[in-house]
């Protein structure tokens, strides 16, 4: 890699630089239509298939899950609700009403199901009840925040970036149990949930716009930040599984670290491994694959590039300045980097042939910058993407390169992307639409919105 020694190309990243919506607003309620670049027709690439509209009238929803056939669980980012979606129908009141802080990224932002389990496992990781995992920043007072960054008037700012268990007993989320408190602050709050194949809960911190926290800057770790920049695991009780960098709190619940921002995570139904989607500030967003004990090598690379500041350095292949913790972490480079800024959200394997037996275990990506769904081909052993012509370097260098990969285009601002496990479709979560989308065949579709 040599981009940053080409006047060229160096010229069009100050352009793309300029031009872009910065992600550090990803979730920035007061323009959520400008959020989309893409408003016109939604378009899918394949001929073969089109949409539905689920559900709609939702307000800045942001991410989903399913505890029925027709049964959705949807949150709205602002208002510290989740919604249930009962055969298209929002029900009138909301399933959780909390408060939260709402101002850019933070909010009502994860939301995982576990389904009553009836075999143990190491972890002790059963339950005959179904929990709801959800995430979101707590306050005191609803849409409180501080009117300053440096300045919150006492008795209003924010009490922390929480993740909740809570208990679907008579169609009521109760019981509320907090397991993890986290900091917070006006963006790189993360907040993604997954329950993987373990049974345990997987959960994303960004940096929180601190400077020194798990960010491979040794020995200098800032009190406000201790706890951000990573990919937790735990169990559904919220204690450590294993630790893997460290045996103390809170790194014994670290499954990833040096992670600026993720808001995507998702398992290779095939291989098990974790992959993810990262934000870079204003270039470099990232693919992953996440194995335990993975350095994504934030705050010193992002890319292929050395981060020099607030621009970016030299091109480097093997970083030797990163923390490692006594040889317990690894740092791997990206599988994937968009050069210009797109704000990649939702990551999803399609664990269905639903939509054809050749998208089936494929790897779906949305952003929120363009309105777009990629579609990624995994090599034979599943440890990397086939990626061919112009993305042979695995880099998008320029906007047209997309064409390679683009799968939809024009459903806004997209967050979240799932496969419903009962009916093995792809639904999309739109937050600047406020719906919710289904991926079908033409056969039984009607894209009319």
């Amino acid at each position: 890699m040599t981009y940053f020694c080409k006047p060229v190309l160096f010229t069009l990243l100050l352009i793309l630089t300029i031009t872009a919506a910065c992600n550090y607003y990803l979730y920035e309620q007061t323009a959520p239509a400008k959020i989309a670049r893409s408003r016109g027709a939604i378009n899918i690439e394949d001929p073969n298939l089109t949409y539905e509209v689920v559900a709609s009238g939702l307000k800045f929803p942001t991410t989903m899950a399913f505890l029925g056939p027709n049964d959705i669980l949807v949150n709205e980012k602002n208002n510290g609700t989740i919604q249930r979606i009962i055969d298209g129908e929002v029900q009138p009141q909301p399933l959780l009403d909390v408060n939260v802080a709402n101002e850019n990224e933070r909010g009502m932002l994860g939301i995982a199901v576990a389904k009553p389990t009836t075999t143990n496992n190491s972890n002790n990781n059963m339950s005959s009840t179904t929990y709801v995992f959800v995430s979101y920043t707590e306050t005191k007072v609803e849409g409180s925040d501080c009117p300053k960054r440096s300045h919150c008037t006492p008795g209003f700012d924010p009490l922390g970036n929480r993740l909740y268990r809570y208990e679907l007993v008579n169609d009521k989320l109760v019981n509320p149990k907090l397991l993890l408190d986290l900091p917070f602050n006006y963006h790189h709050n993360g907040g993604k949930i997954i329950v993987g194949p373990d049974n345990n809960v997987y959960f994303t911190i960004g940096d929180a716009n601190y400077q020194r926290q798990t960010q491979n800057f040794q020995n200098k770790t800032n009190p406000k930040g201790s706890g951000t920049s990573g990919i937790y695991r735990i169990t559904q009780d919220g204690e450590a599984v294993k630790g893997i960098i460290g045996d103390k709190e809170p790194l014994d619940k670290y499954y990833a670290y040096g992670v600026r921002n993720s808001f995507g995570i998702d398992f290779d139904p095939v291989t098990g491994r974790l992959w993810d989607t990262e934000n870079g500030p204003d270039c470099c967003d990232e693919i992953n694959q996440v194995e335990p004990g993975f350095n994504s090598g934030w705050r010193k690379v992002q890319g292929f590039w050395e981060v020099n500041g607030s621009t970016y350095g030299k091109a480097i292949q093997n970083p030797s300045n990163l923390v490692d913790f006594g040889g317990k972490g690894r740092y791997s480079p990206p599988q994937f980097v968009w050069l210009n800024t797109t704000g990649p959200t939702a990551i999803k394997f399609l664990n269905s042939d639903k939509l054809g037996k050749q998208y089936q275990n494929d790897m779906f990506v949305a952003d929120l910058h363009g309105g777009n769904i990629y579609h990624f081909e995994l090599n034979q052993n599943r440890t990397s993407l086939i990626l061919n012509g112009s993305l042979a370097d695995k880099v998008v260098n320029r906007l047209d390169e997309l064409r390679h990969i683009k799968f939809v285009e024009g459903m806004g601002s997209i967050t979240d992307l799932q496969v419903n496990p009962y009916d093995g479709y792809m639904y999309v979560v739109s937050y600047s639409k406020g719906k919710i989308f289904r991926i079908v065949p033409v056969t039984i579709g009607n894209s009319t919105e």
